[in-house]
């Protein structure tokens, strides 16, 4: 692998994700790079509400994206490259976090909390964030799951039941219950 240009980048940029899947098939790093540029933050996001820490997110995300590459060839329908990723990455933070100790200690969740001078205003967001990773918490995996590649991830309903091998209707309903949940328990913050 050369080194990439920014001619080369910026002209990646505007080729579907399919033509990216076809190119990359055929071992062209580029536009495999192309696809991590374009996926990796929202992959990002969701394998931290997994896994909890920053550092872990980066080792998951980056195991998801070397699985990717090599099983690339097996993708068979290249415009869903995205919910195929983000399935790959959910898989891993799964794995993840079955394979870690129990006592594991988990990052602060303020990772999205605007940047503000005001201590107040970052005290009280940083307590909200805290709630709702509380009320995340309470919820069963495939409800917290469902509501994250929602939230989160902002798939679709589709997406999410291929996600999840699951009908429509369930992530409906799965939604439906992880959402009355999380707004019983944050109810103090209304």
């Amino acid at each position: 692998m050369g080194p990439v240009s920014a001619e080369s980048t910026t002209r990646l940029q505007s080729v579907a994700d399919r033509m990216l899947v076809e190119r990359a098939v055929q071992n062209d790093a580029e536009a495999f790079g192309e696809l991590v540029r374009r996926h990796s933050s929202l992959m990002r996001a969701y394998v931290y509400r997994i896994v909890g820490s920053l550092a872990d997110t980066d080792d998951v995300v980056q195991d998801a994206f070397v699985i990717a590459w090599k099983q690339l060839p097996t993708l068979r329908d290249a415009s869903a490259v995205k919910a195929w990723l983000m399935r790959i990455a959910g898989r891993e933070a799964l794995a993840f976090v079955g394979r870690r100790p129990a006592e594991a200690v988990l990052d602060d969740y303020s990772f999205s909390a605007p940047r503000t001078t005001q201590p107040e205003q970052t005290a009280i967001r940083n307590a909200q964030l805290r709630a709702l990773s509380g009320a995340l918490d309470k919820l069963k995996e495939d409800q917290r799951r469902s509501w994250l590649l929602r939230e989160i991830a902002d798939c679709s309903y589709d997406e999410i039941a291929e996600l999840m091998d699951i009908p429509p209707s369930t992530v409906r309903g799965l939604l439906s219950r992880a959402r009355a949940s999380i707004a019983i328990e944050m109810e103090g913050w209304r």
